[in-house]
Formats: C-alpha cells, structure tokens, sequence
C-alpha cells in the first residue's frame, strides 16, 4: 500500500510531575496536521518517468465501407448481470457514420523498444485502418507500419522510423506476480485527453469476460476509459503488467470496472508478431468438455478437475491414439489442468512442435503419455469447433431415473441406418426412442443417437449395454457415463443417473 506520512501523538512520561507538576507533553497539533495534509506518497516521479513511452494512436479509413472497423462487443453468457451494463473500447462510433473520416484519436499504446520503434496497442485500436499514426506527448507524430495482430488476444505491434526521433521505451514485468491489491497505474488517452494518469489497485485476477478463448484478465479499479485501449498498466517498479481493454460501465465511464491483458500472455503474442507477423500456438487436436461432479464420480475420480476429452480431430497430433476420447487431461507439460478453461490457453501458449508429458485419468488410473504439438493456425476451422465445443458442452442438472434410463435400444442394422441417416462409419447400439421426463430425456439423448461406450466399455448390442449398466449397478455407481455418436460421427459424453 501507498504509505502514509501520519506523525501521532506520544505520550511522553510525566517526570515533571516528579518536581510537583502535573500533565503531558505532546507533539504540537499543527506538526500532525501538516504532516496528514501531504496525504498518500507521490507517484508523480514515477508518472513522469513513464510518460514519454505512452503514445496516442490515431487512424484514417477509406470511403468505402463503415468508418468505424467495428468490433462486435464480447458473449457474455445468456441472462448475465453484466450484459446490460458492458461497454468496452470496441464500438466508439455510430454504426451510422460512414464515409470519408479524417484521422481520429481512437486508443493509447506504449513503445516496447526504442531502437526498433515497436509499439504495442490494441487489434480493435487500429481494425480496418488505412493508415496509423503514433502521436507522442511533445506533439510529435510517426506514420506507422502494422507488424501484425492477433483478434483471440485482442494485440497489434506497430513499427515507427526510430531514427525520425529519440524514443523512450518501458519494460514488461510479470504479471503472474501481482497480487489482489497491489497497486498499479494507467497511463493513455481517454476521451483523446492524452497523457492522463490515473492510479488504483488489482482488484481480481483470471477474469473472463467473454471476449475470446483465452480470457484472462487482470481486473483494476484504476479509472479507465473510451481512449485507454491499448494504454499500459504498470506495477509500482514502472513495468507494464498489463494492457489495458475492457470496462464494464452503464454510462461509457469509469465506474471502476476495468480489464487488462496479463503481461504474461501479451508477451509471447507480441513476440511472434514481431518475428513471424502472426501467431504460432500450440496445437493438441482434441474436442473437450467439462467434467463435472457426476463425470468425476462415475470415473472414480476424488474431485471434479480437469478436461475431459470428448472427441479426437481427425488428422490431429493425438490422433495416433496416445489421448482417447474419455480421457480426462489432468496435467499438462507440467502444469496442472483445474478445469476446462485452463487447458487451451495452457497449450495454445506450448511452442509449436514441442514434445510434452501429458497425465490423463484413463478407466479410473492415472497415465502419462508423450505428444508431439501441432499449430494450431494450420487447424483453425478445427480449432473454433474445438472451442464451441468446449463452451457448449456442460452436462445439466441431476435427473431422476427410469426403466433402462428411458432409452429403447436396438442393435445398430442397415435399415435403422437409414432410417436414422446414420453414418456408416458409426458403430454401436442405436437409440430407437427415449420416454418423456426419463434420465435419457432430461440429458438430451435423442432416438438416432448412439451408444458407443459406457463407462469408458465398448458395446456393441442391446445386451451388452444393459450387463453393463448391471455391473455399474452392482459395483454402487450412482451415474453411468455414456459416450454418444450423432448421425455423422460426433462425439459427446453424458452421465445419467442410475438411482
């Protein structure tokens, strides 16, 4: 915490009373009230310091088409508080507007290195832009050059001619250090009032917003505003810990409700945009799905944690049969897996190419495999049903049983293939019907759908399902857990209670 210069009262030991006197010596009351009128210690050295690395970036667009390079605002689920009350930097302008516009101040960013003029900014900063100016606090301006960006972390590097004029650079620190409470300051320009400084604290960490697969934000109450997109946040060593994105706010303001990328995911994507104008992630190739408290339990797992694998892509790096659909991914390359939201982010930050351990639970033990990483760019229609997939993919409530689990079973025959369009490459035992207000029903099984596995156990017929449920039954499982074909090949995991 910012100390505070406060001198109190002392009590001083009445030895006059010894010589027949009575009473205190204290310190004077105007020293006290001097001293509490200075208030928290100054962070105008620090301010001034960094200043000079903070830019302004302004824009110019095209006639043709919307002025604005507008970006939709983030998903946030369905029924959140914060939906009515969310407004970032990503939609500053009228849909209206279009047309010829002249350059407009829009976001901040900050120089990262003087000698190559590399600035770092927002992507929806300068989206669509025709042209990029860098505008300094003494009044000067450099034309721009897009190095490249990344619209899953929301990042832009820009290159300015250094030898144009002298820059001044600031550092990244890590922001895996900070801490609820540390202080931090922002510096940019918002509503274009260049150069403002404002000063908080981190209020929360690993926040999602809903704006991209790999949220993780630093959540501040140091004022930020339409302007400070792409701005840094700095520690009190004067080290960019964050870069600032998003608000939640009713009014367009500050309400103290501020988000900012990590230092510690903004680093890797800025230097492969340097190096390479793109980003390099990565890449697994699974389909995932939370595993929740009855996954667990049906697994015999202690707790619910992890990421459950739900499907194999086609052509991916496990696709050798090293990760199986059922698999639930505890650790990975080291790191531990607490749930389904960590593991693409873990990966997506892994180096293409990379050999690493990963521990999944497999029939209720614990094994470690080695994969080989591919890119994920070279996947990435595959990659955006891998994250739909593990956005979507939450089991629902408990449900009361019924006679077979409420589902009528059929061995899988040519006919019922075509009556079900059932791929043919599909095998198991079908679905013909599912009773109203059964377990199978409140799941969302379907007739058509069909049964591959249950419990992590091929079956191929009617009878095999049901000695399976019997022996779940007889070892005092409460819920069976049943991997699911759709008509085309789909993959996804249930559990159904058996009590």
């Amino acid at each position: 915490m910012i100390p505070t210069k406060i001198l109190r009262a002392v009590r001083v030991a009445p030895v006059a009373a010894l010589m027949g006197f009575s009473g205190l010596a204290v310190m004077p009351a105007v020293t006290a009230q001097h001293a509490q009128a200075q208030g928290p210690a100054s962070v105008a050295d620090l301010a001034e310091r960094l200043a000079g690395a903070v830019v302004n970036i302004s824009t110019s667009r095209s006639a043709d088409g919307p002025s604005s390079g507008r970006v939709p605002l983030p998903k946030l689920p369905e029924g959140s508080p914060l939906q009515e009350f969310f407004d970032d930097f990503f939609d500053d302008e009228p849909e209206a507007e279009r047309g010829p516009r002249q350059a407009q101040s829009l976001g901040s960013g900050f120089v990262i290195d003087a000698d190559e003029g590399i600035v770092v900014t927002n992507n929806h900063v300068i989206s669509g832009a025709d042209e990029i100016v860098v505008n300094f606090t003494d009044g000067g301006k450099l034309d721009a050059e897009l190095l490249g960006v990344d619209t899953k972390t929301d990042l832009a590097v820009l290159k300015v001619d250094a030898s144009q004029r002298d820059l001044q650079e600031v550092p990244f620190g890590d922001s895996d250090r900070m801490r609820i409470g540390d202080w931090v300051m922002a510096i940019g320009n918002p509503f274009g009032l260049g150069g403002t400084v404002t000063v908080g604290i981190v209020s929360a960490r690993n926040r999602e917003i809903g704006s991209g697969p790999y949220d993780d934000f630093i959540q501040t109450d140091a004022a930020i505003n339409r302007g400070n997109s792409g701005g840094p946040l700095f520690n009190m060593d004067g080290e960019v810990i964050g870069i600032n994105t998003a608000i939640i706010s009713p009014t367009g303001g500050s309400i103290g409700i501020g988000f900012s990328i990590p230092s510690a995911l903004a680093i890797k994507v800025v230097d492969q945009l340097r190096e390479f104008g793109e980003t390099r992630r990565g890449w697994l190739g699974v389909r995932i799905q939370e595993v929740t408290d009855e996954i667990a339990e049906s697994l015999g797992m202690d707790k619910a944690m992890g990421a459950m694998v739900s499907g194999i892509i086609e052509g991916g790096p496990v696709d050798d049969g090293s990760i199986q659909p059922g698999d639930v991914i505890v650790e990975f390359d080291g790191k531990t897996v607490t749930n389904v939201r960590e593991l693409p982010r873990i990966v997506a930050e892994s180096a293409v190419g990379k050999e690493v351990d990963v521990t999944v639970v497999r029939q209720g033990e614990e094994q470690t495999v080695r994969v080989t990483l591919g890119r994920l760019e070279d996947s990435e229609k595959l990659a955006s049903a891998e994250i739909r997939d593990s956005e979507a993919s939450d089991d629902g409530e408990t449900v009361s049983s019924a006679v077979v689990l409420g589902m009528h079973m059929a061995a899988l025959d040519d006919a019922l293939r075509e009556k079900f369009e059932i791929s043919a490459d599909v095998n198991g035992v079908v679905i013909t019907k599912v009773d109203e207000g059964s377990a199978a029903s409140g799941k969302g099984v379907n007739a058509g759908d069909v049964i591959v596995e249950i419990a992590q156990a091929t079956v191929s017929t009617p009878k095999e399902a049901l000695d399976r449920l019997e022996e779940l039954k007889g070892q005092g499982r409460r819920n069976a857990l049943l991997m699911l074909a759709a008509k085309n090949g789909e993959l996804r995991f249930v559990t159904l209670r058996m009590d």
